[in-house]
This record gives structure tokens, C-alpha cells and sequence, in this order.
């Protein structure tokens, strides 16, 4: 028996043994994003599904999930027109998904945010509507009507995936209208392992929130692995509350990020950089640095004379310019467009 059971187990009873060790659920990820400004960068996906529509898990099971993998905020979309029968078979409405993890949030004190997706066939195609109050009303034949029930709730509109299911992404009259009506807020540059390279010149050039997400349906450790950072919207919120990532998105102070890349508007980018890396003078004859990357962001610089890679969480002594400009290569501002910034560092 000494053989079987562990060093760490515990007796309960003659008749059997407790390995808490085996239990990881009260185990987080730490995700290093440094803060800046006066402002908190909150580790937020705004786009996941749960049973009660066309995903995998239960509501409490995907906050639970969340809080794990390191993330401050999640939100609940279910697709209003995917749940009928589930919805019909569980005695819910279209509040139930968002109802069950609000809960959860609150046993745990993780941010939940209500939401729903419409859903229909281009040209109108998928948005999330988020900080709703009451998705019932939204479940209407006509989605631009859903659109306006969910703006006199206060709804933060995103318009996810634009380049789904066709591979193209197109704005159309639909899209043309409601964001010249400031009726949509936030477009989706990342979404699960797609990258939309033109929406990042739609979000700058329309003035909208950049936006990433996992829209998981599955289990995210198994779809992104255990030990990966998931797609997410870095939201540079004033306080640590969902007050707080209202008001940023619709300010439009995010940043998208997605296996190692962020896409956002410079001013954001220059100031989590920043944030994030210390330069230290080794000789300052030869240009010879010493820099730190506090962050689980890696980057990399590329100038003139060569390309320095700043990997995350380590220092590295490499030579760099003392005067000029480089390109952070992994921080996007536009299509083919990289954050500009001065050195030194």
C-alpha cells in the first residue's frame, strides 16, 4: 500500500486515502501584461459559447475555465439562433447561459459579462452584443431590430469574424450604415486561430475598438493546450471592474492579441512596450544594452542594421543603434503597418 499512495496523501478513514495534489481547479495562470498610464490592462474574451447554444460546455464550467488560464473578464455570447432546441430540452431562456455564469462569477469573484450573438447569413453576419440586460427581445426575425433592442440596453455592438464563413471580409451597405450610425463599436481582428489583416485598417481608419477572441466553443485547454495563452482583447481599463471595461471599449482603448501578436492604435502599443521593457547601458561605447522584458509578450525590434528579439519573461545583452527609428514586428497598427517607435529603448 506504502507504494500506491503518495507522500502528500491524507488519511481520511482505515478504508481510503486523499491525494489533494491530483486537484489542479484552484490553480491560475499567471499572464504578465503590465499596466500603464493610470490604466489597468484587464485580460478580457468577449466571445465564447456555451451548451446552450452550439458549444461544449456548461456555463459555471466555462467561467471557472477562464479564471484559470489567467484571464480578469469573460463574456457569455451565446447565438440566439442555435439554442432553440437545447434551450427548449434544459427549460431555459435566452438569459439562462449568461444567468448560470453570472452566478459562478460571483462565487468566485471573476467578471462575467452578459452578452448574446446574432446571428444571420452575409451580408449582415455575426455581432456580439454585450452588456445587455435582457436577450429575450433580441431573438427577432429582424437582426437590425435586435440591434436596436440591444443599443437601448446599452449594448456595446462588435461585428466578429468579418472574413466568415467565405474567407473574404467585406464591408457591406448593412455594416456601411450602422457604423456610420456609430452602431458598431468594436471589430474582430483575431477570432479562434483566424486573423483578419484589412480589419485592422477598418478599426483604425473607422475609429472602432480592436478585438480579439477565442469565440471557444470547445474546451480551451484542449483546443488552444493547456499552457497556451488564448486569443483576447487587452482592455486598458480606468478601474478593475466591469464599469471599468465598458467604458474603455467604448472609448476604444484595447488591444487585440493573438499567438504572440498585438494590433491596436500606437499611442496604446508605444505605452504597454514601454511598460513592459527596461534598457540598461552595458557599454555605451560600443552601443552594447542590457534589456529586460517584464512581460509575457515577446518582441521584435528590427532596424536599420539588423533585428533584436525581446523574449518574454527574460534579458537579453544584444548591441542596438543609439539614435533612430525601429519597428516593433509583431505589434500591428493597419494592414502591414508596425508600431513605429524611437530608440534607444
Amino acid at each position: 500500500m506504502s507504494c500506491m499512495v503518495s507522500a502528500n496523501a491524507q488519511i481520511q478513514n482505515d478504508d481510503i486515502f486523499k491525494m489533494p495534489e491530483m486537484d489542479r481547479s484552484n490553480i491560475r495562470k499567471l499572464i504578465r501584461f503590465p499596466d500603464f498610464g493610470g490604466y489597468h490592462t484587464m485580460k478580457c474574451d468577449l466571445h465564447s459559447h456555451t451548451v446552450f447554444s452550439d458549444g461544449d460546455v456548461w456555463p459555471s464550467a466555462r467561467v471557472i475555465e477562464a479564471w484559470q488560464h489567467g484571464l480578469d473578464a469573460i463574456a457569455i455570447t451565446d447565438h440566439l439562433e442555435h439554442g432553440h432546441l437545447v434551450r427548449k430540452t434544459l427549460a431555459g431562456d435566452f438569459n439562462t447561459s449568461c444567468d448560470i455564469a453570472l452566478q459562478k462569477g460571483k462565487e468566485i469573484n471573476f467578471i462575467v459579462i452578459k452578452g448574446t450573438e446574432i446571428s444571420r447569413a452575409k451580408p449582415f453576419g455575426h455581432m456580439n452584443a454585450l452588456f445587455i440586460t435582457d436577450a429575450n427581445p433580441l431573438s427577432t426575425p429582424e437582426p437590425l431590430d435586435a440591434i436596436e433592442i440591444a443599443l437601448r440596453q446599452g449594448a456595446f455592438i462588435m461585428w466578429n469574424h468579418p472574413g466568415y464563413p467565405d474567407n473574404k471580409s467585406t464591408v457591406y451597405p448593412v455594416q456601411e450604415e450602422l457604423i456610420k450610425g456609430k452602431k458598431i463599436h468594436g471589430i474582430e481582428v483575431f477570432n479562434e486561430v483566424d486573423v483578419y489583416p484589412v480589419c485592422m485598417d477598418w478599426c483604425k481608419n473607422m475609429h472602432v475598438a480592436f478585438m480579439g477572441n477565442s469565440d471557444i466553443h470547445e474546451l480551451a485547454a484542449d483546443f488552444y493546450g493547456k499552457d497556451a495563452i488564448r486569443p483576447m482583447t487587452l482592455v486598458f481599463a480606468s478601474e478593475r471592474t466591469e464599469k471599468g471595461i465598458r467604458e474603455a471599449l467604448f472609448a476604444g482603448r484595447t488591444a487585440a492579441y493573438f499567438n504572440g501578436n498585438l494590433a491596436g492604435r500606437p499611442e496604446h502599443l508605444s505605452l504597454l512596450l514601454k511598460a513592459s521593457i527596461e534598457a540598461k547601458t552595458v557599454d555605451d561605447g560600443k552601443g552594447i544594452v542590457e534589456v529586460t522584458n517584464h512581460s509575457d509578450i515577446s518582441y521584435r525590434i528590427s532596424f536599420d542594421s539588423g533585428q533584436v528579439d525581446l523574449p518574454a519573461g527574460k534579458t537579453v545583452r544584444t548591441t542596438l543603434p543609439k539614435q533612430g527609428k525601429a519597428l516593433v514586428m509583431n505589434c500591428l497598427t493597419g494592414m502591414r503597418e508596425y508600431l513605429s517607435i524611437d530608440l534607444p529603448l
